[in-house]
Formats: structure tokens, sequence, C-alpha cells
């Protein structure tokens, strides 16, 4: 479903059925956070974006709104883990390199295409 900010998002969910506004993130509901969600987070959200980099079946998003600063507005923090390798991922845009394996250009190894020659 598209967001506020107009990205497609798999998590968000808007119920504007004969007049309702109710709209909710539906990853930020399943955590455990103190802080409300709010649609302005939309704008600043790295999920849509990782969505789109990455739609490994294996990594399980979880997120949670944090303000760094007291002065600095909130932000949310996703953090990725792979259920195949069972290891946490440190870039979720990229994935953790088991389930899916990188061709040689992106990993910067050099590929001799005449072993013979």
């Amino acid at each position: 479903m598209r967001t506020p900010a107009g990205k497609e998002c798999k998590y968000f969910y808007g119920d504007y059925y004969r007049g309702r506004n109710r709209e909710e993130c539906r990853l930020l509901a399943a955590s455990p956070t103190s802080q409300n969600w709010t649609p302005d987070l939309c704008q600043t959200c790295p999920v849509p974006g990782i969505l789109d980099a990455n739609a490994c079946q294996h990594m399980n998003l979880t997120a949670t709104i944090q303000r760094p600063f007291p002065f600095i507005r909130r932000q949310v923090v996703v953090h990725a883990f792979c259920e195949k390798c069972a290891c946490p991922v440190p870039e979720p845009h990229i994935g953790c390199g088991e389930c899916h394996i990188l061709p040689p250009i992106f990993t910067g190894e050099t590929h001799d295409p005449d072993p013979a020659g």
C-alpha cells in the first residue's frame, strides 16, 4: 500500500472505507516501542527502500522509533535478521550474502574468461 510519503510499503495499512481515516505501520505495531507511530515517520523510513532492494523471503525486519537527541526528530531504526543462516544482517539493502550468492562483479573478484589462455 502507498504510504503518506508516496512510497510503496507492505507494512503500511490505511483504512479509508466510508470516511474512515485509520493508518498504521504494522511493522512498528509488532515491536514493543514506547513511542507512537505518526505518518511523518514515513518520510525518512528506510523500510520501503530495503523492500525494493532486497526481496529475500528469509530476512525478517524489526523496527523501532528512536530519538537520538532530544532536539532531533524521531526516526525509524531497522534491524534485519536472516532466518536461513541464523545471523544478523549488517546491511539489509544487500542481505546476508548466504541466501543469494552475489555475482563476482559485486564482490570485487575478477573472473578469467579463458583459464587455458
